[in-house]
C-alpha cells in the first residue's frame, strides 16, 4: 500500500492531508500555522532602510534590500515545511508526495526539498487551495490522484 501526503500551502499556513492509497479519501493529518505569512512589507520591516553618501557629491540615497522582508519570512517557512517533510520521509511515513501552492510558492517549496524527498513528488498544482473546505479538495485534485470526486 502507498500512502500519499497531499501539502496544500499558501505563505500563512499550510494542511497536510494523508490518501492511504489511491481512490481512498483525504484525511486531514496536520496543520501548519504561519501567522506572518498573512503581514504585508511595512508591517515587518518598521524602519526605513539604510541611506549612504553619494560617490560623487553631498548626495545621501537609501540601500535598496536584495531580498523583500515578505520574502524573507516565506523562506523561512518553506524550510520549515520542507524540514518537516524531509524527516517524515526518513521516518517512511509516506512514499509519494503532492505539493499544491500558488506557483511563486510551489518554486520555492520545490526547491527547498532535498533530493530524496523530491524524487518522491509524483505531482504538483500550481493553485492556492489553502482556503477550499475539506470536503471540495478532491474536486480540484482529480487531475493528480485517482480519488472519487
Amino acid at each position: 500500500m502507498s500512502r500519499i501526503w497531499i501539502l496544500i500551502a499558501d505563505r500563512s499556513g499550510a494542511r497536510l492531508f494523508e490518501q492511504a492509497h489511491q481512490r481512498a479519501p483525504l484525511v486531514l493529518q496536520t496543520t501548519f500555522e504561519h501567522p506572518e505569512g498573512r503581514l504585508k512589507e511595512g508591517e515587518i520591516h518598521a524602519d526605513r532602510p539604510g541611506r549612504v553618501h553619494d560617490r560623487m557629491g553631498d548626495q545621501r540615497h537609501s540601500v535598496a534590500r536584495e531580498k523583500s522582508a515578505v520574502d524573507h519570512v516565506t523562506e523561512g517557512f518553506v524550510r520549515e515545511l520542507a524540514d518537516y517533510l524531509r524527516k517524515a520521509r526518513h521516518a517512511q511515513e509516506f512514499q509519494q508526495l503532492v505539493l499544491v501552492a500558488g506557483p511563486k510558492l510551489l518554486g520555492r517549496l520545490r526547491e527547498a526539498l532535498d533530493p530524496a524527498t523530491a524524487a518522491l513528488v509524483m505531482g504538483t498544482l500550481p493553485k492556492d487551495l489553502q482556503d477550499i473546505r475539506e470536503h471540495d479538495l478532491p474536486a480540484h485534485l482529480t487531475g493528480l490522484l485517482a480519488m472519487p470526486a
